[in-house]
């Protein structure tokens, strides 16, 4: 097993609680840590046997698109859409961060991590 991470993904995108954040806009921070076998790709040092960064980013990108009230619905999503993608992955852990969030006084950023890992197969 191993780890890929992609750390420090930004984007400019439209959730919230209030309305006003969905037409405002805010920066969010997303990291993303991904639990495989690596055994193939470091052997082989082929593409197919890994999980491609780019296509994880362009999964991120893909749903900080779709306007979201929570954080934690968010993240939920980005976990659904990595797992449904990748079925070799076991486990998915995602941090998304809403900086300056509005809480009437100084915070630097609002956190939510979320970690699901695939089920087991049985025998």
């Amino acid at each position: 097993m191993g780890q890929i991470a992609l750390e420090g993904m930004e984007f400019f995108a439209f959730h919230g609680y209030y309305d006003e954040e969905q037409k405002i806009g805010n920066k969010y921070g997303v990291d993303l840590y991904i639990r495989t076998n690596l055994h193939a790709a470091g052997t082989s040092d082929k593409l197919d046997e890994t999980v491609n960064y780019e296509v994880l980013y362009r999964l991120v990108a893909e749903e900080m698109l779709a306007p979201a009230r929570l954080l934690e619905h968010l993240g939920h999503r980005i976990l659904d859409r990595i797992l449904a993608r990748f079925p070799h992955v076991q486990t998915v852990k995602v941090c998304v961060s809403k900086f300056n969030p509005p809480l009437g006084g100084i915070c630097h950023r609002a956190r939510v991590t979320l970690t699901r890992k695939r089920p087991a197969l049985q025998p």
